[in-house]
């Protein structure tokens, strides 16, 4: 059976679950990224966020800061309506430099007309797609991003035993990423990363056809 993914997200909405407590804490590691990350020659950050769901993350963060016109995000979720509610979230906050795109997040396609990203989020992804297709993903990032270009994932871990965060943790190090820091939280079972692009990406092109994952 399909995952509801609009109730789904209601989960949000209950301040001590642990989707809540993931969100703040991908929150957190968002402006610290937005601070660090590089931009364009322009002066501008791109965002990307896949699978975007109501750009829960993004949105709010962005209308923190002090220029957020000086950056230019784009939201990817299939589901309409979630993408609908992210644009009248977008709106409500005044966020001009927002695209939401209604849009296959794991089909290289669906970027090959946006600029390199400086900053990825790839939240609620990895924990819904097979190990081979986390691996696939995190190999294709870098054709994505530009140099120095900021991650931030998560990954719902295990207490005990084979711990699948610790295998994304790997992936990233194996395709050229450095860990700024990792969040384990002791009274749930989510994990956020967050790593930097040491290897150049110019080299790299993405490859029109190109399939990163499908959800399960």
């Amino acid at each position: 059976m399909t995952r509801d993914w609009q109730k789904w997200h209601d989960e949000y909405d209950e301040p001590n679950s642990p989707l809540a407590h993931r969100l703040r804490v991908v929150r957190r590691d968002l402006r610290r990224a937005l601070a660090e990350a590089p931009c364009g020659t322009d002066g501008v950050q791109q965002v990307v966020s896949i699978c975007a769901g109501e750009g829960r993350d993004v949105l709010p963060v962005l209308a923190e800061q002090d220029e957020h016109r000086r950056v230019r995000v784009l939201l990817v979720e299939l589901d309409p309506v979630l993408a609908q509610r992210a644009r009248t979230t977008a709106a409500d906050l005044g966020l001009s430099g927002v695209e939401v795109r209604v849009a296959d997040a794991g089909a290289v396609d669906t970027y090959l007309d946006v600029p390199p990203a400086h900053l990825l989020l790839a939240c609620g992804v990895f924990g819904n797609i097979s190990a081979a297709d986390t691996r696939q993903t995190v190999a294709t990032l870098p054709a994505l991003l530009a140099p120095g270009a900021i991650v931030i994932w998560t990954r719902a871990g295990r207490d005990g035993g084979d711990d699948p965060s610790q295998q994304v943790r790997a992936d990233f190090r194996d395709h050229g990423f450095t860990e700024l820091s990792f969040t384990s939280a002791t009274e749930s079972r989510f994990r956020v990363g967050m790593n930097k692009l040491d290897t150049p990406a110019a080299t790299r092109a993405p490859q029109a056809g190109t399939r990163m994952f499908t959800f399960r």
